[in-house]
């Protein structure tokens, strides 16, 4: 596990002065009921009357339903100028407990890379709502990052409601089609292990053609009608199994809990709701047909893995 303290965000950030104006820390921040209190709690009753002005939202913000690839909560309260370095510690505890541990290194090196080494780029983090509010939650913003949760327990409640995002590109802008140094490219060869499982018409109904859902707007937008691709009340019952299957294993950066309470989700609503679908084009990269750019949409869901130029991955389900 890579976890952040003090000095790691100033070498990171290359700012002599960006922790010069973090608010001063007073009383213990593991104090004597802190066992009782999920991470976000701990974090939430250390801070300040001002730091809660600060970062503390409504809890029908706007911003609660936002997503995007590069985007902060608050611009100008950023984690460095805004917590101190005890607060700093906890809050890079609350994003690695979101993850499966197998993966928290190489999301925090994106994470981290992803800063370009500049303050101006240190992730945002916000409240919606208070403690006294069933759906009140802890929000991790910045680029190629957008994490949630709820803020009274550890436990992960899934993705229902809120959207979360993740990507990035390692060396160059524009990846090649092996995607060398992304984290996020072991779901593209899950995605396509289960295109390549289906029998060539279906796979053909899946191909939805150059233009995927435009990077502009409301990406995260979803449809009644029209979906693209192959749908999902096609598929026999043991392709059904191997979709859950399918979505299990690429969810499984994040932690247990919340990939079987979003699945538990996804159920609810109905696999045969969904649609698969991939892209070629530009959007193939290699034109290799080891599918870069796919969607798997439904009225209630959007989980949007564009891998042109490089990944970006937008997932929205319904609560």
């Amino acid at each position: 596990m890579n976890n952040v303290n003090r000095r790691d965000i100033v070498r990171s950030l290359g700012a002599t002065g960006a922790l010069a104006t973090l608010s001063p820390f007073t009383g213990n921040l593991f104090a004597a009921n802190s066992k009782k209190d999920s991470l976000p709690m701990q974090l939430y009753k250390s801070m300040s009357d001002e730091q809660r002005e600060k970062v503390g939202l409504p809890l029908n913000h706007d911003s609660r339903k936002f997503v995007s690839n590069w985007w902060y909560v608050h611009k100008q309260h950023r984690i460095h100028n805004t917590f101190n370095a005890d607060q700093q510690e906890l809050i890079q505890k609350i994003f690695d407990s979101m993850h499966n541990p197998e993966y928290a290194a190489a999301i925090n090196k994106q994470v981290k890379k992803d800063q370009y080494g500049q303050a101006k780029n240190t992730p945002a983090v916000a409240f919606f709502g208070t403690p006294d509010d069933k759906d009140f939650e802890f929000v991790y913003t910045g680029h190629h990052v957008t994490r949630r949760c709820n803020a009274h327990t550890d436990k992960g409640m899934g993705f229902g409601g809120g959207p979360v995002f993740y990507g990035h590109f390692d060396k160059k802008f524009r990846e090649t089609s092996e995607h060398i140094g992304n984290p996020y490219w072991y779901q593209g060869k899950i995605f396509n292990e289960f295109i390549q499982a289906l029998d060539s018409k279906q796979q053909a109904r899946a191909l939805a053609g150059d233009q995927p859902r435009p990077e502009r707007g409301n990406i995260i937008a979803k449809k009644d009608s029209g979906w693209d691709g192959l749908a999902c009340s096609e598929l026999s019952t043991d392709q059904k199994k191997q979709l859950k299957q399918t979505m299990r294993r690429m969810l499984e950066m994040f932690r247990q809990d919340d990939v079987d309470a979003t699945l538990r989700t996804i159920e609810k609503h109905g696999l045969d709701r969904l649609n698969v679908a991939c892209y070629d084009g530009k959007f193939d990269l290699g034109k290799d047909q080891e599918w870069d750019t796919w969607q798997i949409e439904g009225p209630e869901m959007v989980w949007y893995f564009r891998g042109y130029p490089h990944i970006h991955t937008y997932f929205h389900v319904k609560s």
